[in-house]
């Protein structure tokens, strides 16, 4: 295997970090863990990686929480939500690298501080935002596995129960990791070396980070951890505007 230990070890620690936020709140993992993650792998390496670990997370968290799921919330993002996925994919196989991390470290730079700053609202919006919110999660969902945000920005506003919430987050996060893996199969992204093996290594800590995150999902203050989040994921955002900027 060519992967340095020193690679899997800090990959290692980044996927449980992420998968226990996504444990917290059904949502979160990857825009947690790729800006830290494309430090250590290239970006088109970490990107189908990370879908391999949603499609167990969403599964393990859809498939136990089936009674919570909002049907009709998951069928009005669905459509739009595989438009923005196929405008996605096309970027990620063609764009540069250097233009994918400067869109990557804008993207998560501005949905972090969004959380930091903006004041919490309650009320509940038009069932018609599903269409925006599904096709723009669905151009992050395939280009950096970043979606599950945007969606859960439109799902809070028209889910009250937190518990409904998560599982129909979670639930969608699934059913687009399901469409992502038949296309990043049909599209070679799998035929990397070592990707299959070491996504097989790092499994047990996506595990792992899903376990500890749902067994705390009633005990701790979600939003204060996820506040705490976004505040680390500020400099990782940071850090990617630098390096797209070093690169041209």
């Amino acid at each position: 295997m060519s992967v340095p230990i020193e690679a899997l070890i800090a990959a290692a620690l980044i996927v449980a970090l992420a998968y226990a936020v996504f444990g917290l709140t059904g949502f979160g993992a990857s825009i947690v863990a790729m800006p830290l993650l494309v430090t250590v792998f290239p970006l088109r390496f970490a990107v189908p990686m990370m879908l391999l670990f949603d499609f167990t997370a969403g599964l393990s968290i859809a498939l136990g929480n089936l009674r919570r799921l909002q049907r009709a919330e998951l069928l009005r993002l669905l459509p739009t939500m595989a438009i923005g996925m196929g405008l996605g994919f096309g970027a990620l196989v063609s764009a540069p690298e250097r233009v994918l991390l400067g869109v990557l470290g804008a993207f998560v730079l501005s949905y972090a501080a969004w959380n930091l700053l903006a004041r919490v609202r309650t009320d509940t919006i038009s069932p018609r935002w599903a269409w925006p919110a599904g096709a723009i999660g669905g151009v992050f969902s395939a280009l950096f596995g970043t979606g599950g945000p945007i969606y859960a920005v439109y799902l809070t506003r028209r889910i009250a129960d937190k518990s409904d919430l998560r599982a129909t987050v979670g639930t969608v996060i699934l059913c687009s990791a399901i469409v992502r893996l038949f296309m990043f199969t049909t599209g070679g992204l799998y035929a990397q070396d070592d990707l299959l093996l070491t996504a097989a290594l790092l499994l047990p800590f996506a595990l792992g980070g899903l376990w500890l995150g749902s067994h705390a999902h009633h005990r701790l203050p979600v939003h204060r951890v996820v506040q705490a989040v976004w505040g680390l994921l500020t400099l990782g955002g940071l850090g990617l505007l630098a390096r797209s900027v070093a690169g041209a």
